[in-house]
């Protein structure tokens, strides 16, 4: 079974900084497409991060919202991938999912692209 779990969210503050850790299992991470996305209450799902199995290893596209702050890496021997935010800012709180998906061809900025996913992890960026 294709199971990720997210953990490593929490409370901080302006300008501070958090690792989300996505524990992947059931599958092999290089054989699937990882994309990073976040819900704010009201919101609509917002993609954040896309590494994808149709471009070259190790690339990940950054969405405008995000990009020059959060990065993003991986441990294929520990099934991990990890979503490094620094400067976070206020409007950054959410629940951070990470999402999987096999198919070449889909974008996994997309939320309705992907096939997998966790049950997220809250973030909170308030003063």
């Amino acid at each position: 079974q294709v199971q990720l779990v997210e953990s490593g969210g929490g409370s901080v503050q302006p300008g501070g900084f958090l690792r989300l850790s996505c524990n992947v299992s059931g599958f092999t991470l290089n054989s699937y497409s990882i994309g990073w996305f976040r819900q704010a209450p009201g919101k609509e799902r917002e993609g954040l991060s896309c590494t994808s199995i149709s471009g070259l290893f190790g690339s990940t596209y950054y969405a405008e919202s995000v990009k020059g702050r959060f990065s993003v890496s991986r441990d294929n021997a520990k099934n991990m991938v990890y979503l490094q935010m620094n400067s976070l800012k206020p409007e950054d709180t959410a629940v951070y999912y990470c999402a999987a998906v096999d198919r070449r061809t889909a974008n996994c900025l997309v939320q309705n692209d992907m096939k997998y996913w966790g049950k997220g992890t809250l973030v909170t960026v308030s003063s």
